[in-house]
């Protein structure tokens, strides 16, 4: 009887420890995946219209009912083209004077509309937040106006350019990657398609168009990442929109490789609920060209000096403790990264490059960083083990079950042998 109660009372004791160890994994497996949020403004930034910690894309819910929210929409309403787009770089935040108000009034037939820089599809997610807080139809109707103008500037390959209507010269036709001026107008169909309870008063008709406008598009990036020697890499800030062959914009943007827009392409696709196996594989593809053009050891910094015409420079320092830091270009076939003057002549180093160009552009980078070593890992792990916290959990669980068993193991050997 002495000897079933102590070995009860191991037998107690290692099942408390599993237990407890099993606990421990899980909750550190719910940890791992617990989604991080984005910080909400602490309502004294400056309100900004969009890439800042005041972007009014990001304020609270009760903000949208606030003067100043109605005042940025009447703003908004009024530089609306009558084809449903707006034109970009206008002052969406300051206070309009009725002569300007006369001015826009004539002007809504402009057809400098686009997707450049923000423009159209921030103004489409903003009338719908301040609609879905105040209940205004006007902002409901603009918002369905611009929905339709990114339908309709879609090219039948999926692509969409920089600029629509098309002008005949220049590179604003091409399909336009840069400033995430495409995967920007597709996140935003891909809501309206799922019916996010922000686009919930749109109808069904639109809903299917951009279902198969989302499709479209995720079948042109495909087609548009650039293959060399059989690998799969990124894409290029823009593509031809009849070959989808990598082109040029401005002088000093030649066809490359971008270690920057193509940050915003492979996030768009790790969106993809379903993904299939070629969306995969240009995910798998994209993020192993990222880790192969990785530049470490250095980081940017800036050196203030009243005597620059821009007050400061940049210079590089040598870090080996430094986080990885990515070129804007590479070039195609190479992975040379590529640093250009306003003329377009091409530098080996960022050193090399003259002032103010240095400082005139972001020619090192780090936005791949967190794609590669936290977001990507994290989509890699719940489309191997299933989604969400369970992907996590399982194999945590089968590891503390391992430890488990090997305590359980040695209790018994001592047991048993060790007399």
């Amino acid at each position: 009887m002495r000897l079933f109660s102590r070995r009860f009372k191991g037998w107690l004791l290692v099942g408390v420890v599993c237990l407890l160890a099993a606990a421990a994994c899980t909750i550190a497996s719910v940890e791992d995946v617990a989604p991080t949020g984005t910080a909400e403004p602490s309502g004294d930034e400056p309100l900004e219209w969009y890439n800042s910690s005041g972007n009014v894309l990001r304020q609270p819910p009760d903000f949208y009912t606030s003067e100043d929210a109605i005042r940025v929409a009447e703003t908004v309403l009024l530089h609306q083209s009558e084809n449903g787009g707006w034109p970009k770089n206008y002052d969406r935040i300051a206070e309009i004077t009725e002569k300007r108000k006369e001015e826009l009034l004539v002007m809504k037939g402009r057809q400098d509309t686009t997707f450049d820089n923000g423009s159209t599809h921030s103004e489409v997610r903003y009338l719908t937040k301040v609609y879905q807080a105040t209940g205004d139809g006007r902002y409901k109707d603009a918002a369905l106006r611009g929905i339709d103008f990114m339908l309709e500037a879609q090219y039948d390959n999926g692509g969409w350019p920089q600029v629509y209507p098309l002008t005949l010269g220049g590179y604003s036709k091409y399909i336009t990657f840069n400033d995430d001026a495409m995967v920007s107008v597709m996140s935003v169909l891909r809501d309206v398609a799922e019916g996010h309870e922000a686009y919930a008063f749109v109808d069904e008709a639109r809903r299917q168009q951009a279902a198969t406008a989302v499709e479209k598009g995720i079948a042109c990036i495909l087609k548009t990442q650039i293959v060399v020697d059989g690998k799969l890499t990124a894409w290029c800030a823009q593509h031809d929109q009849r070959t989808l062959e990598p082109r040029p914009a401005r002088a000093y943007e030649h066809p490359s490789i971008s270690g920057g827009e193509s940050v915003g392409i492979v996030r768009f696709l790790m969106g993809i609920e379903d993904p299939g196996p070629e969306v995969i594989a240009t995910i798998e593809g994209a993020v192993a060209w990222f880790e192969a053009v990785k530049i470490t050891g250095i980081r940017l910094e800036r050196v203030y000096d009243d005597s620059l015409s821009e007050g400061y420079n940049l210079v590089v320092v040598e870090d080996e403790t430094a986080p990885p830091l990515w070129a804007r270009f590479y070039e195609i076939g190479t992975n040379k990264p590529m640093f250009m003057e306003s003329d377009g002549t091409v530098r080996d180093t960022f050193d090399e490059l003259t002032y103010p160009t240095r400082v005139s552009y972001n020619w090192l980078v780090d936005e791949p960083a967190p794609l590669l070593y936290e977001e990507y890992p994290a989509w890699k792990e719940s489309h191997q083990q299933g989604t969400g916290v369970s992907g996590y959990v399982v194999p945590a669980s089968v590891a503390c079950v391992a430890l488990c068993a090997a305590v359980a193991g040695i209790w018994w050997w001592r047991r048993r042998f060790a007399r």
